[in-house]
């Protein structure tokens, strides 16, 4: 605690006052190890744990922490490979227009493949990929392939839809994004109506200011964007007015809640999410829409498009072609009279 105190000091150079944060890690001998490389190795271990909980912290060292460490190494390892021999997969997941009753969009959703061809779900690899930069490659690779996909159903004579893909912080702050995904579209051919962003509340509030900027060039260009997961973040509702999104979308976690909301809190915030984003004249999209009871109480209450397991799990390419080959020709189950928006062509 002392060290932390003492590095914490401001120090004057130039006229400047500059603070420092510091990060620390402990190992003792001989309990932590044989040697001294043993320990400096063990100390090195407990110092890249103490980083995981942020700044000005200490941890000391224990076995378990080898473990984990190897852990992530290997993770790494896989992720470079797969960035390297492209083993990846795009599942879409379809959105349902509540006007129509009919699928009016797609959310990308990535997977990744093992050496022996196994899947595993971004849960397991996304913040490995924050940490080491790999996130980029995987970013452009998923715009490349969304892209060229929805192209693909448009020259197979489907209607025209949105794609939506997960949009990473690293991605948001490149100096070169709007750049990206403008040869993302143009060399798939496809009109940058039919491609959505998402973005999470905790992206676009990190540094509001400079985010404007770059979400205001995506919006020029014709892009599509949402932030995902509306609530569970600290949304500034000042800041909120001023980006140029076109939905928001409600968290699974408060869709999940409305079978068994005995309170009715659930149920409030989900009105609220709905008037707020109506108010900001914004499509508003409910995720994880699982029961009939959480579709009709969506309905019911104006909400304009959703997804879940209750219209359909993520498909392969494949088979979401199936889904839409397979789509009565009315469509009219859900619908309530709010377009769900702009179409894209």
């Amino acid at each position: 605690q002392r060290v932390l105190h003492e590095i914490a000091r401001p120090s004057q150079i130039e006229g400047r006052e500059l603070r420092v944060s510091c990060r620390v890690g402990v190992s003792v001998l001989p309990r932590d190890g044989r040697d001294v490389q043993m320990v400096i190795r063990n100390v090195d271990t407990a110092m890249y744990k103490a980083k995981e909980y942020g700044r000005n912290n200490f941890q000391f060292y224990s076995p378990e922490m080898n473990t984990v460490i190897a852990q992530r190494l290997e993770m790494q390892t896989s992720m470079r490979n797969a960035v390297n021999q492209e083993r990846f997969e795009l599942a879409y997941q379809p959105k349902i227009d509540l006007v129509t009753g009919r699928i009016a969009g797609m959310e990308a959703l990535l997977r990744v493949k093992d050496e022996a061809g196994n899947l595993s779900l971004p849960d397991t690899f996304i913040q490995v990929a924050e940490e080491t930069g790999l996130i980029v490659p995987i970013g452009e690779w998923v715009m490349r392939e969304a892209c060229n996909f929805n192209r693909a159903l448009q020259d197979r004579g489907f209607a025209p839809m949105r794609v939506a893909i997960n949009l990473s912080a690293r991605q948001l702050t490149r100096y070169d994004l709007v750049r990206a995904v403008e040869l993302a579209l143009g060399d798939a051919g496809l009109a940058a109506e039919c491609l959505e962003l998402e973005l999470t509340e905790s992206m676009v509030m990190g540094d509001p200011e400079s985010v404007i900027g770059t979400l205001a060039q995506l919006k020029a260009l014709g892009i599509q964007l949402s932030i995902d997961d509306f609530g569970t973040g600290y949304s500034s509702l000042s800041y909120l007015k001023r980006f140029p999104l076109t939905s928001l979308k409600i968290d699974q976690s408060f869709v999940s809640e409305l079978d068994h909301d005995h309170d009715h809190n659930a149920s409030a915030i989900v009105k609220a999410i709905i008037s707020i984003g109506h108010s900001l004249d914004m499509n508003v999209i409910a995720e994880g829409v699982e029961t009939e009871q959480q579709l009709s109480f969506l309905v019911d209450n104006g909400c304009d498009a959703m997804q879940g397991y209750s219209l359909s799990r993520p498909l392969v390419a494949e088979g979401f072609v199936t889904l839409l080959e397979r789509e009565p020709a009315g469509g009219e189950k859900f619908a309530r009279g709010r377009p769900m928006g702009g179409t894209c062509g």
